[in-house]
């Protein structure tokens, strides 16, 4: 791997600028109470492991997310996006819990991948080892029928090597801070999906790497806004920029400005989601002082449970059953609660 030499254009410096202001001014954006902050970082997580996920050909939804992670610890998964998902949320929420004790090495990256591909019975055989085998990067037509290699990685024999010289660069460049960490973050990522080190789950693990390698630099506002997301409805421009600087890395002179435009510009989308989702949690937070008190109990009640029944709300509150279910509905049409199901199948979790 050579040193990168970067010149980066007036619009990617002004880019890393709006970003770093945000980071520093986060702790002063976070006013909200601790419920709030629990709430929206729950909607990113669904959020980042539906995108995530989907982005590699899974299927479900958010809603379904939501319910499969709901009951996550009771639950197995019999189709493969379910065990895609449930790996997912898995990695990232090891990531969340230790990252400042994950630095980066092969080791923790083998663990993370491990435990990406945990409940995935198909790469039992593969999961938490560099690859066997070839595993170019193929187009497809639209009845699935292989067009041909869009982008050679590197070979299984190669792959170990370029690991190492990978890690031990974005190592060195983090401890001597030779570039500022969010170029480091990206210089890793797309060298990482360049050599492709896994037989599979590289893209969802260079995700959950990017998140960790931020929450490391200090931008610890990352859980809380989904940069999954922002890639799932970007796809074809986030492909198109890993493909400009990937086919240029062998050369003299890499390209790297595709990638960083594309990164950098992900990451302001992300940062100003979370900005907006803070404004309007605030709102909310006003508007609280106005609800009646049982419609304040019945939020209460969601702090210690992940979702109600109309029944069990009614048992826990003691309360009348007709208003009960006015203010169950006054909270939906509000956005404070979702109902699931119908008739006597309903339940409730928060919104």
């Amino acid at each position: 791997m050579r040193e990168p030499k970067i010149i980066l254009t007036q619009d990617l410096v002004k880019l890393i600028a709006e970003i770093d202001e945000f980071k520093g001014r986060w702790d002063a954006l976070k006013t909200l109470s601790p419920d709030r902050l629990d709430a929206l970082r729950k909607v990113a997580t669904v959020e980042s492991v539906g995108s995530s996920t989907r982005i590699e050909g899974a299927k479900l939804s958010d809603a379904q997310v939501e319910e499969l992670l709901s009951n996550i610890k009771m639950q197995s998964f019999n189709t493969r996006d379910e065990q895609e998902v449930a790996g997912y949320a898995e990695a990232m929420d090891l990531v969340f819990q230790a990252f400042d004790d994950l630095r980066l090495t092969e080791n923790h990256i083998f663990q993370l991948h491990q435990t990406l591909l945990r409940h995935s019975v198909k790469d039992e055989r593969h999961r938490g080892g560099y690859k066997t085998l070839r595993n170019d990067v193929v187009a497809f037509d639209a009845d699935g029928k292989e067009l041909g290699v869009v982008f050679e990685t590197a070979t299984p024999f190669d792959t170990p090597r370029d690991m190492e010289v990978l890690v031990a660069w974005t190592r060195k460049a983090i401890d001597e801070e030779s570039l500022h960490p969010l170029l480091i973050v990206a210089v890793f990522i797309v060298q990482f999906l360049a050599i492709h080190p896994f037989q599979d789950g590289n893209g969802r693990l260079s995700r959950v790497l990017t998140t960790l390698l931020l929450l490391r630099a200090g931008y610890v506002y990352v859980p809380y806004a989904s940069l999954e997301r922002v890639i799932e409805e970007n796809k074809d421009l986030y492909y198109k920029a890993l493909r400009r600087t990937q086919t240029t890395l062998k050369g003299e002179a890499p390209d790297w400005e595709p990638w960083f435009g594309f990164f950098l510009r992900a990451l302001k989308k992300q940062k100003d989601s979370l900005a907006k989702r803070l404004d309007r949690e605030r709102e909310q937070e006003s508007a609280d002082d106005a609800l009646p008190e049982l419609s304040m109990q019945i939020l209460a009640l969601f702090k210690a449970h992940e979702r109600l029944t109309p029944a069990a709300i009614e048992r826990e509150l003691g309360a009348n059953r007709n208003t009960l279910k006015v203010r169950l509905r006054e909270l939906v049409e509000a956005g404070r609660i979702k109902r699931h199901g119908k008739a006597r199948a309903t339940w409730y979790t928060r919104g």
